[in-house]
């Protein structure tokens, strides 16, 4: 059967080569279907960074052609198995993964803050491995926020006062250049990106690697449910209790991870069709 592209990649019509991987996505399937046996489902409809199919114990991904996932599968192949998805097939050109599925693949989001904490603070020092050379640098990438930003923030109409901006290009300024041993850090480590699973209590999934120091690596955590933060009572007292509990934890830099935090949700606001005000606002309750 022919893949139905869902609607909620549809967003990627906006990035650069993203029309021409959209278009290319049902031939892509079909022929990792034929390459490596598989029956594919229906595509998750809720995936919006990557196409995710099921198929039987497996679930085949296709990566859109940016840098964040371009070293998904180095970063799977490294850990092995040890605290994320294994890694079944991975064909580099068409950008597809062939992964484990978890069972019953629910989400860390059914804990709350403190429990999800938890978890990812059991999980993090096993990731911690040293970085592969292929990896992003968090360095170069701190640099290019610095030059970028104020660029972005000009040409999307200055969507947040100049003081937000300017706070978190001093953050990268300094963080960028001054970072603690490196190891390997998944950008995109939030509490939907870790599943419950059969052989694993918990495995993390869809790593953006780079390499880091270790008070990045929770960037996600600390913003994440940001609609649920917004809406509910005391937001900056429920973001502060997750840098207590996460740098306790793993006896990291509160400050430090309170800076890259809200660079990082800054740099993160923008996509195709406007800033999302709602990280402008995350932004303001860490400052």
């Amino acid at each position: 059967m022919e893949i139905r592209v869902p609607h909620s990649l549809d967003w990627w019509r906006g990035m650069p080569g993203g029309p021409e991987w959209l278009e290319r996505l049902p031939r892509l399937a079909a022929e990792c279907a034929e390459l490596w046996r598989l029956e594919l489902g229906e595509p998750f409809a809720a995936s919006n960074a990557s196409l995710v199919v099921p198929a039987g114990d497996a679930i085949l991904k296709l990566n859109p052609p940016d840098e964040e996932s371009e070293h998904e599968a180095d970063a799977l192949t490294d850990w092995g198995g040890n605290g994320a998805v294994s890694l079944l097939a991975h064909d580099r050109e068409r950008r597809a993964l062939l992964v484990e599925r978890c069972y019953p693949g629910t989400p860390l989001l059914e804990l709350d803050d403190d429990e999800a904490g938890d978890v990812v603070a059991g999980l993090l020092p096993r990731l911690w491995k040293a970085p592969l050379p292929q990896y992003r640098s968090l360095a170069d990438v701190a640099a290019r926020w610095v030059d970028d930003l104020p660029r972005t923030w000009e040409r999307y109409g200055r969507p947040f006062e100049r003081r937000l901006l300017d706070v978190a290009l001093a953050a990268l300024r300094e963080l960028g250049p001054s970072q603690g041993p490196l190891v390997t850090a998944n950008e995109d480590l939030h509490a939907g990106n870790v599943l419950r699973a059969g052989r694993e209590p918990w495995l993390v999934i869809d790593p953006k690697p780079m390499a880091a120091e270790r008070d990045f690596t929770l960037v996600a955590m600390v913003r994440d449910r940001q609609e649920e933060v917004l809406a509910g009572e005391r937001p900056a007292e429920r973001l502060e209790r997750r840098l207590d509990r996460l740098t306790s934890a793993l006896d990291l830099d509160r400050e430090r991870l309170r800076s890259w935090a809200i660079a990082h949700t800054l740099a993160w606001g923008f996509d195709p069709e406007g800033f999302l005000p709602e990280h402008a606002q995350i932004a303001r309750l860490l400052l």
